[in-house]
């Protein structure tokens, strides 16, 4: 059995009719969005030939990056960097970090409030040969776990900074595929300021969530 028939016949939904998610859908607060994205449909589309190829993932892990937070790019006030935080709800926000990977962002609160929610870990739904093509990872469920693993095998560029993921394009979100399990609560991982906030989101035991087993059970 090759790779992608094991992934994606592991994870694969009943249906793919995907409807995307209106703005008017989406909390306009970090917090409360970053828990309502768990378990929605992340969309990559891809043109190659003149033919359109598609990657879906199944939205497990978030963390909010809420206003006035101290650990958030956007608490220094708008840059050239960072605007696209300071976009209304429901635009991406691509970055480059540490010099070696892009991590994927949503903005999440009125225009002109910087804030964000960053996408921690999906689980793939289809197009699991594509993402491997873009990223080595010996388990098939830690394809996408991790934020900086998660825009490489989405193949996400600072070309989509900006996008707006509410209408169908080159990324979006759609509704959920299939029910969401429990959604459990934690500190941020990985960051040093404000660390002991409660703003990590994740689906309570999935194989495809990052960090330390103990700070997903």
């Amino acid at each position: 059995m090759t790779f992608a028939f094991l992934l994606e016949s592991h994870f694969m939904p009943r249906s793919r009719t995907l409807h995307p998610l209106r703005r008017s859908e989406l909390p306009q607060d970090a917090a409360e969005l970053a828990r309502f994205l768990i378990g929605k449909t992340l969309v990559r589309e891809l043109r190659r030939n003149g033919e359109t190829r598609r990657i879906l993932a199944r939205i497990v892990e978030t963390e909010a990056y809420v206003p006035g937070d101290a650990a958030a790019h956007s608490f220094i006030g708008q840059t050239a960097r960072n605007r696209s935080l300071f976009l209304e709800r429901g635009h991406a926000y691509v970055y480059f970090c540490y010099g070696m990977h892009y991590m994927l962002n949503v903005s999440a609160e009125a225009e002109g409030t910087g804030a964000g929610v960053l996408f921690r870990a999906a689980e793939p739904l289809e197009g699991a040969e594509r993402m491997q093509g873009f990223r080595t990872a010996r388990d098939p469920r830690k394809i996408a776990s991790g934020p900086g693993r998660l825009a490489r095998a989405m193949h996400v560029k600072r070309t989509l900074d900006g996008l707006d993921i509410t209408h169908v394009g080159p990324l979006w979100i759609a509704a959920p595929l299939r029910p969401v399990g429990e959604i459990a609560i934690s500190v941020r991982i990985g960051i040093t300021k404000e660390a002991h906030r409660p703003l990590r989101f994740f689906e309570r035991g999935n194989p495809a969530v990052s960090g330390p087993r103990h700070m997903n059970e």
